[in-house]
């Protein structure tokens, strides 16, 4: 992948959410932050601009001048922090942002010679917090502008935008989904819940919360699950799993990967179909 540093912009009063920490609010058990953290874990440095809190990989803090200055104003304070050729700019409250949108984002900027590359919503709409912007013409704007305006601080955003030829993207319509009212966060929460998705939510979470950097086929341990239930007993199910990723972490000295899994999951699963056969033969 294309290097790149991340700034992701945590500040703001949050005003539609009657003041909350916005960041912090939770969708499918985690921060709306470390779900945006998620999506550029291969950045060589990420710079949350906002007040410092726990998140689930480190990161490089700092504050917009003065604190509540804006997203132009904390663009210019995260950007102090970057040295790679192109930034990837982000806000902290897009919970369904993923790697693709990324990885997406950054080959657009790297054609043609443009000046880096935005996400276009569903509705056609530029999203500029959902962007990969080269660093020379980023930071010569910036600097324009703050020497134009006498600063940063309650510029909109399309000042920027404007001076810049940006590559536009049309992604997922759910990459650019932001949470700036209470009810964004109940749509949110029931997405994350929807059949269809909900089980690598969850896989993730846990993931997330117990620290675990880990692929694995999910798949693999449903069917294994399902044959321990159906042919020894149902408590067997999840027993037995546990058991599969205990011998897998043992089997590479506490760091067995998705092999390891793999193999000892094959192993219960027909040590479980031996075991129903048994049952069924007179």
């Amino acid at each position: 992948m294309t290097a790149y540093d991340a700034i992701v912009l945590a500040g703001g009063a949050a005003k539609r959410l009657g003041g909350a920490d916005k960041p912090a609010v939770r969708v499918g058990g985690r921060a709306l932050l470390d779900r945006v953290l998620a999506a550029c874990t291969d950045a060589a440095t990420t710079v949350v601009v906002g007040g410092r809190r726990p998140t689930s990989r480190a990161v490089t803090w700092t504050r917009e001048e003065p604190q509540g200055g804006g997203p132009l104003a904390a663009l210019g304070a995260g950007v102090r922090h970057t040295s790679a050729e192109r930034v990837l700019v982000l806000s902290a409250d897009l919970p369904f942002l993923g790697e693709s949108m990324v990885e997406a984002l950054l080959a657009a900027a790297g054609h043609g010679g443009r000046d880096g590359a935005l996400c276009v919503d569903q509705d056609g709409r530029d999203q500029p917090l959902v962007a990969v912007y080269r660093a020379e013409p980023l930071r010569r704007e910036l600097a324009l502008l703050a020497t134009e305006h006498g600063g940063l601080a309650g510029l909109p955003l399309r000042l920027l935008t404007h001076e810049l030829d940006l590559a536009r993207v049309e992604g997922d319509p759910l990459a650019s989904f932001d949470c700036d009212t209470w009810e964004d966060i109940a749509t949110a929460r029931a997405r994350i819940r929807e059949h269809g998705t909900v089980l690598d939510e969850w896989i993730t979470a846990v993931k997330n919360e117990l620290g675990i950097e880990l692929d694995v086929d999910t798949g693999v341990l449903l069917d294994l699950a399902r044959d321990a239930a159906h042919g020894v007993a149902r408590p067997a199910a999840p027993l037995t799993t546990f058991l599969v990723g205990y011998a897998a972490a043992k089997a590479g000295d506490g760091g067995g990967g998705p092999e390891a899994v793999a193999d000892a999951a094959r192993k219960a699963t027909a040590l479980a179909l031996r075991w129903a056969d048994e049952a069924e033969t007179p």
